[in-house]
């Protein structure tokens, strides 16, 4: 019986929204170079760089809107305890936008942080932060102007890792939707999942590099396999 769900989302997720992705032809990450403004040196290094890159994304993102699939799992996250009595779903999202909360949904961990966060270096607080960090505001919790983007950065540990191997060690199902199984340490979750005895099930447009690793893979745009599948779900 499938009681406790860990779901993991990639870029694929958010690409029907238009949100540009991570690879692939025309994504993002071709028009900078990493080392230019996802990492920590380059942000020494060039700060008005990178802070303009990411008030560019944090503009981009709050023009686009949750697409089927993103309601889908907003509608699991909230029916499947009623319909499971003590069962539960964790999204865990390598995404840094919010379209799985404006899409409805509640239990989502962002291990790999939020554009729509400022985090200062100097407290360590998180600030939600919709405008601009490039004239370096102060911090709103202790003014000192040591703000950059809550994102986690290449070289960077990923947040919130303990909790995600403990849901991984509670899970019936683990199912991967719109990832590229290239990343780590996500890309390692289905077979961290798979030695802890849990099913796997990957939900992409094509196969990923990890596609070997899931019991079961199903093919197509996450707006129309996501729902389908969270139907089946539901209606078991």
């Amino acid at each position: 019986m499938t009681r406790n769900i860990v779901i993991l989302t990639g870029a694929g997720i958010s690409a029907e929204s238009g949100i540009d992705t991570f690879r692939g032809g025309g994504g993002l990450w071709e028009q900078h170079r990493v080392e230019d403004v996802a990492t920590p040196e380059a942000f020494a290094r060039d700060p008005e760089l990178v802070l303009r890159f990411y008030d560019m994304r944090r503009a981009a993102i709050q023009t686009k809107e949750p697409n089927p699939a993103h309601v889908a799992l907003a509608r699991l996250d909230r029916e499947w305890a009623r319909r499971v009595p003590g069962g539960e779903v964790l999204i865990v999202t390598q995404n840094v936008d919010d379209l799985h909360e404006r899409g409805g949904a509640v239990n989502v961990l962002h291990m790999h942080g939020e554009h729509l966060n400022a985090w200062c270096t100097a407290c360590d607080t998180r600030s939600r932060w919709t405008g601009t960090l490039i004239e370096r505001p102060p911090c709103p919790a202790c003014g000192e102007p040591a703000l950059r983007p809550d994102v986690v950065w290449f070289g960077e540990v990923p947040y919130r890792m303990e909790e995600i191997y403990d849901a991984l060690r509670e899970a019936d199902l683990f199912v991967s939707i719109g990832t590229s199984g290239a990343v780590y340490p996500a890309a390692g979750f289905v077979r961290a999942a798979r030695d802890l005895g849990a099913r796997t099930l990957e939900l992409n447009l094509e196969r990923s590099q990890g596609s070997a690793w899931f019991d079961e893979t199903r093919l197509g745009p996450a707006s129309e396999i996501v729902p389908a599948w969270v139907d089946e779900m539901l209606s078991a």
